[in-house]
């Protein structure tokens, strides 16, 4: 199980340390930071105003093992990015959608948004699946196409409606 809590400075080592390459990087955070990942920026990032950002806690260890971020540009639009589970040995073990789960549960219990989105590469299948199963769509027609080292990285738009996550809480409760 894992909690989510307010991102500090306190948490920029492990984020930083985390983060070993440009490309890592670029699908962590997209064009917000630039290589290598600093303390100065990440304190730029804490500073403005329309993020939320959290860590994310291992209730077990009380360690923080990842990062996650809900982005509002506008009053009525949420925006999940910035997820990342940091160290790869607890990768895989659904903590991702559970991640998302609690980020859901903030956007539209809480903050009371009528619809979520989010980014991701086409390549990130895993993540995708997290997403899906979390119950986004992908919004068809709205992709972004960025170059990284030669290479043509396409990022896919994917949506929930705050009506389409009740009615999937609904059905994981029944099921319970």
């Amino acid at each position: 199980m894992i909690q989510l809590e307010p991102f500090t400075k306190k948490d920029f080592a492990s984020l930083i340390g985390w983060i070993d390459s440009e490309e890592m990087l670029v699908q962590f955070a997209g064009p917000l930071f630039h290589f290598p990942l600093r303390a100065p920026q990440l304190e730029i990032y804490l500073s403005e105003k329309k993020r939320l950002a959290y860590k994310v806690v291992d209730l077990s260890t009380k360690k923080n093992i990842g990062h996650a971020e809900i982005a509002m540009p506008i009053k009525d639009k949420a925006i999940l990015c910035r997820i990342l589970i940091g160290n790869p040995a607890h990768r895989g073990k659904g903590i991702g959608y559970q991640v998302v789960k609690q980020l859901l549960t903030i956007c539209f219990s809480q903050l009371g948004v009528p619809a979520v989105e989010l980014n991701v590469f086409d390549w990130n299948i895993a993540a995708i699946k997290c997403y899906e199963k979390a119950g986004f769509q992908l919004n068809e027609g709205n992709s972004k196409k960025r170059i990284m080292n030669d290479k043509v990285w396409t990022a896919l738009n994917m949506t929930i409606t705050k009506l389409q996550w009740e009615e999937k809480e609904k059905r994981l409760s029944k099921d319970k």
